[in-house]
């Protein structure tokens, strides 16, 4: 048997799963350092504690065949000398800046076809009625999200769709497609997405639960 095969079968224990999540946070992060921000370095990028929070908490929901996936996906850009991170940022500024997305960005980042684009809608309208129906259910932890929708998009702001856009359009077809399974499946067993990810936030942050964070919200 193979060391690869043996490194994969590592993953598929409750330890290997967690050290893989934590190897992409800090794979991430990495990437974050190198992404230059117009007026400078930005105060987040300083931030690891709240960067190992948000971005942990989302791939707490992911399961191995995922994880490993975008894993290989942020090998593959540092062999080739892509930044997943800042093309995600620059791929949100399609909204939130047009004319330099189409001057600056558009033509050195991967072209996306209309297959893709059109699967990736599907997959962000359903996450969007995911974040606006917990919004409904913990209104205040809802006010400490973003914007919900592209429409709300400024210069200053990037809103929850717009964010997932971008952040999707940085994601293989191979790890793309195994994303839109996942949110198929949460979908088919009345699931929420958006609920799991702040649930999983709210935990690493010391709460027992969503409701006790709400109340603290509005306490």
């Amino acid at each position: 048997m193979t060391d690869e095969r043996n490194a994969t079968d590592a993953t598929d224990t409750p330890d290997g799963a967690a050290a893989l999540r934590e190897r992409i946070v800090r794979h991430e992060w990495d990437q974050f350092q190198r992404t230059n921000n117009e007026g400078g370095r930005a105060a987040c990028q300083g931030n690891w504690p709240v960067f190992h929070q948000m971005r942990l908490s989302q791939f707490l929901t992911w399961g191995v065949p995922l994880l490993d996936s975008y894993a290989h996906d942020l090998d593959e850009a540092d062999r080739i000398g892509r930044n997943l991170v800042t093309e995600k940022y620059g791929r949100m500024m399609a909204s939130t800046a047009p004319d330099e997305y189409a001057r600056g960005i558009e033509p050195y980042i991967p072209h996306l076809d209309a297959d893709r684009i059109a699967h990736q809608e599907r997959v962000i309208a359903t996450q969007v009625a995911w974040a606006r129906a917990f919004r409904d259910r913990y209104p205040k932890l809802g006010e400490a999200m973003r914007v919900l929708t592209t429409g709300e998009d400024t210069h200053e702001a990037t809103s929850f769709e717009t964010y997932l856009r971008g952040e999707l359009g940085t994601y293989s077809d191979a790890t793309f497609a195994l994303y839109e399974r996942m949110v198929a499946d949460l979908e088919s067993e009345g699931r929420n997405l958006t609920e799991e990810t702040i649930r999983n936030t709210v935990e690493l942050g010391g709460f027992a639960d969503l409701d006790e964070a709400e109340a603290a919200q509005a306490a």
